[in-house]
């Protein structure tokens, strides 16, 4: 039996030592095939460290490249700090040129074959928290002077609107315009033979008030002036002049407005002391411009006409009348053409009526030019052949020039 057992406990013990060496060289094999993965890892992480670090390098650069330049930046504007106040006291300033070529024959000559017709020199500022100045000065062939310079109050109480100075009287549509605003190179017929051949314009003072009306715009103007133009001429401070205008304006549709005025002016016109002019105007405007292609077509017609009553001891009482009708159509973005009928009595003449009509192309290579071809015919009432001419524009603007009334 001891024998048996201790053959027994030989083998068992046997059996353990096996085992013991069996799982001592397993973890020995395990720890030879650890150190390549751990190598690895540590090698991922040195990698990833070393990219980082050459991005937080290459961001720390760029930083520095720009705070370089703010720097830069903001010295340069530093230094020039001390000029900009300077800017904030000066109006804006424009030039606008109007040269016009005509070719053809007329009687008195008409338009020079080549002309620098007009040099409009514009002056636009705020003066204070109440006031704005314009000043329009014109240099032409045979004048220099200041087409327009006033004051504009726009907060007066009741609601009044006031200007003090040179200005164009609220008559019609085409005086109230300077020449570079019009659709067309000349002035009509009717302001040739009733108001003068140039704008009504004078020193005074002018009100005008938006009056409340339902479904539209009205707007009411009155105005006083010295009584010193191509029409009136004061003999005395007490002979002054007077102009009013009613506007009424409406939107019918989002791409159709209408534009309708009446106007009256009065006033010595120097024949005697006492002889007076009377002109009464009306005046309608009808635009259409769809919302989507406004820049690609529109319609602008316009009619205008003009009743004059002149006092004239040696004739009597003289009365004329005149209208013009213009219809432009734009039918490209920088194309628009138009054709406009004139018929116009003389102030100074009763009975000689003089009619005409033109055809106007205009191309706009941008809101700062435009080029502008005209064919004008006319039938004088003291001449047997009508004139026909044609005439040649080219209306450049530098500066900034404020918008004008709508």
């Amino acid at each position: 039996m001891r024998l048996g057992r201790k053959r027994w406990t030989g083998m068992l013990s046997a059996c353990l030592a096996i085992a013991g060496a069996w799982t001592t060289a397993g973890t020995a094999a395990a720890a030879t095939q650890a150190p390549p993965a751990a190598t690895a890892a540590a090698d991922e992480v040195a990698r990833l460290r070393e990219a980082l670090e050459a991005l937080r390098q290459e961001y720390a650069g760029r930083i520095a490249t720009l705070e370089e330049r703010l720097a830069a930046l903001e010295k340069s504007q530093s230094e020039a700090a001390p000029v900009a106040p300077a800017k904030v006291f000066n109006p804006d300033i424009a030039v606008i040129g109007n040269f016009v070529g005509a070719a053809g024959t007329t009687p008195g000559g008409g338009e020079p074959s080549l002309s620098l017709q007009e040099s409009e020199f514009s002056f636009q500022a705020v003066v204070d928290p109440y006031a704005r100045a314009d000043f329009f000065l014109t240099f032409g062939p045979e004048e220099v002077g200041v087409e327009e310079g006033y004051l504009t109050f726009p907060a007066l109480p009741g609601g009044l609107l006031g200007k003090v100075g040179k200005m164009r009287e609220a008559f019609g549509r085409v005086n109230t315009e300077h020449p570079h605003t019009l659709p067309f190179a000349d002035l009509p017929l009717l302001s040739r033979n009733l108001l003068g051949g140039e704008a009504l314009s004078d020193s005074g003072i002018s009100l005008a008030k938006l009056l409340p009306a339902p479904g539209f715009f009205l707007e009411a103007t009155g105005q006083v002036f010295r009584g010193e133009s191509d029409v009136f001429r004061a003999e005395t401070r007490g002979d002054l002049q007077y102009a009013g205008r009613l506007r009424a304006y409406r939107d019918v549709t989002e791409s159709t407005n209408v534009d309708l005025g009446g106007s009256i002016a009065y006033g010595n016109n120097g024949v005697t002391a006492d002889s007076k002019t009377r002109l009464v105007g009306a005046d309608l405007t009808v635009r259409y411009r769809p919302l989507r292609r406004s820049i690609y077509t529109g319609v602008l017609a316009r009619g205008e006409a003009v009743w004059s009553r002149r006092e004239d001891p040696a004739a009597g009482t003289v009365s004329a009348f005149g209208a013009y009708g213009y219809l432009g159509y734009q039918f490209a973005r920088r194309w628009t053409a138009g054709v406009r009928l004139d018929s116009a009595e003389r102030a100074d003449a009763p009975g000689l009526r003089d009619k005409g009509g033109s055809f106007v192309l205009t191309y706009r290579p941008s809101e700062f030019s435009l080029v502008r071809g005209q064919y004008r015919r006319t039938s004088f009432a003291d001449r047997d052949e009508p004139a026909n001419e044609l005439l040649f524009q080219l209306l450049f603007t530098i500066g900034a020039h404020g918008a004008h009334p709508f």
